[in-house]
């Protein structure tokens, strides 16, 4: 019997090394090319800056965190708060809600729609959901921008309607860096909506209907909690890369909308202070990071109330 037990704990040890050894080209791979430059960005927040844009290695420094939200007068060396720091940050968080929030106005219907079409034209809807991500982001970013500028499609349309005089100054603005992103991440909350709903036993909403409930009724005590998870991840797919987005506030928002994705480039380009550079990058991360835990333990109790 002992042999027997040896010899079924060998082979479960060799069973467990061939799997670590599979998967140690991958385990590799993902920490030299994703978790190995959070850890250079992490030791690069804690060093003083360089003279000409890099750090001075070994020398321990906590300027950089120090400036994520406070900042030095440079005459009398008073403490204060770094506004400007807070104006971006305040701007990116409330871009980004504002963009999830109008991207689930727009995506739920579209979802919806394309899940209660007859199951042969579905894949139609859906190939037509995804064929902006065919195109580059900055080329889509392009597109948006002879939509809104002031002799694009939106003002002259307008214009011909005689619902405005003149053109509407959209361009470099926070409204243009919000139809932008809108415009770029509407599919990443339309396509978790859809596996969503295309799951929904829709014998619920006509049971509903027989139960004299109303639409709206139907809509929020019905719809609404059976499709929540793919709310949920819609969000999140919208929010995290609207909180990081670079491109369209660089385009549409010009030099005087940046969000805080063009401050943190801007500290590793012409600001020349990587330290900072790095602490707002780690300082991100650790935002989206706390949201999706956050997400994951209220996706965990809600599974655990509903069995």
């Amino acid at each position: 019997m002992a042999s027997a037990a040896d010899a079924a704990r060998r082979a479960e040890n060799e069973k467990t090394r061939s799997r670590w050894l599979l998967s140690a080209p991958a385990l590799v791979i993902i920490f030299v090319a994703a978790i190995g430059p959070l850890f250079v960005m992490l030791a690069y927040s804690f060093m003083a800056k360089g003279d000409y844009g890099d750090v001075k290695y070994g020398q321990f420094s906590l300027d950089g965190w120090f400036s994520v939200f406070l900042q030095r007068d440079i005459f009398d060396d008073t403490i204060g708060i770094a506004e400007a720091h807070l104006s971006i940050i305040w701007r990116s968080v409330r871009l980004s809600v504002i963009t999830t929030a109008v991207t689930l106005l727009l995506g739920f219907p579209t979802a919806y729609f394309i899940a209660t079409r007859p199951r042969h034209t579905r894949e139609i809807w859906v190939f037509l959901v995804t064929i902006p991500f065919w195109t580059n982001l900055l080329i889509r970013t392009f597109a948006m921008q002879q939509v809104i500028r002031n002799e694009g499609i939106l003002n002259t349309l307008l214009m011909w309607l005689h619902v405005i005089d003149e053109p509407l100054q959209i361009m470099y603005s926070d409204w243009a860096i919000l139809f932008g992103m809108v415009y770029v991440y509407l599919p990443l909350m339309v396509l978790p909506l859809y596996a969503s709903m295309e799951k929904l036993d829709f014998r619920l909403i006509e049971a509903g209907y027989d139960l004299y409930a109303g639409r709206l009724a139907v809509l929020r005590r019905i719809i609404i909690p059976l499709v929540k998870p793919g709310v949920v991840a819609g969000s999140i797919l919208v929010f995290i890369p609207s909180l990081g987005a670079y491109v369209i506030p660089r385009v549409l928002g010009g030099g005087k909308n940046m969000m805080i994705g063009n401050l943190i480039e801007l500290q590793f380009g012409a600001g020349r202070n990587w330290p900072l550079g790095a602490a707002l990058s780690i300082a991100l991360m650790a935002a989206v990071m706390v949201a999706l835990l956050f997400y994951v333990r209220n996706a965990a109790r809600s599974g655990a109330q509903h069995g």
